[in-house]
């Protein structure tokens, strides 16, 4: 399996607490994200039990925000910087 970069936006302080959490867990925090992500996409059938135990940690990180299929991010970030560097 080859490994891709992703790079996210996410609240400083959540990251802060995901580390923290990740660390004394004795694993990394792409580790932790990629088993979360993994579980969503294969709920049905899942690889191996060490992929698919999600801590409450994580868990509690959802939001339940749902995103429109057609949304556009990268139209939405352009306006938000022409916005911010007025």
């Amino acid at each position: 399996m080859m490994d891709a970069k992703l790079t996210l936006k996410l609240n400083k302080d959540v990251i802060d607490k995901a580390k923290e959490y990740a660390s004394s867990q004795n694993r990394s925090l792409s580790r932790m994200i990629e088993s979360y992500l993994k579980s969503l996409v294969e709920k049905e059938n899942p690889t191996s039990e060490e992929d698919s135990d999600i801590s409450p940690f994580v868990k509690s990180m959802r939001t339940g925000v749902k995103i429109p299929a057609d949304y556009d991010y990268k139209k939405s970030y352009g306006d938000y910087l022409s916005e911010k560097y007025k």
